[in-house]
């Protein structure tokens, strides 16, 4: 069995979860089961559909829609801290017992700089994880023991993007 590497897809750039997509198929292609997860996002972008049709792929999203963290109020921070944190665990015991050979978990970078889950308990598990697990982690400005601990950084540069000139997400491409 080959080891597992730790990846991290950062930046303020467009591929990230794409990446991580990319990797989960590829890995999934030659019969591997994988894990992919999503915090901060409510499991309604395009290619959450596509993955949940692959046998080899278990995703696992948190659907409540709990909106942009700085809109949040103290309560609905509690709420969606509890929630995340919950998914987290969930998705550590799913992979293990299933014997994953990939684990991705978009967005975990910016739900651990917001609070919503737990740098440490993330580090934790990296450091206990099975020998053969992948891991990729997805988001905006890693912790040091994170970065620490990663085989792989790719830093994602935003250079022209059109959200600039107030094009939002558009279905079927960023969303």
């Amino acid at each position: 069995m080959q080891q597992g590497l730790i990846h991290i897809y950062e930046g303020n750039g467009k591929g990230k979860t794409t990446a991580g997509v990319g990797l989960a198929l590829r890995c999934a292609g030659h019969g591997f089961p994988v894990v992919y997860s999503q915090f901060l996002k409510d499991g309604s972008s395009g290619e959450i559909g596509l993955l949940r049709q692959i046998p080899q792929i278990t995703v696992m999203v948190n659907e409540n829609s709990f909106g942009f963290t700085f809109r949040m109020n103290e309560e609905q921070k509690k709420e969606a801290t509890s929630s995340y944190e919950t998914l987290l665990e969930s998705v550590i015991r799913q992979t293990v017992s299933d014997g994953c050979r990939l684990l991705v978990l978009d967005e975990v970078l910016d739900a651990c700089n917001c609070g919503m889950v737990s740098t440490e308990r993330l580090v934790d598990f990296l450091k206990q994880k099975p020998e053969e697990l992948e891991v990729v982690m997805t988001g905006r400005n890693p912790a040091q023991e994170l970065v620490e601990l990663a085989d792989y950084i790719t830093y994602m540069k935003k250079i022209k993007h059109p959200f600039d000139r107030g094009i939002y997400a558009r279905e079927g491409i960023e969303h």
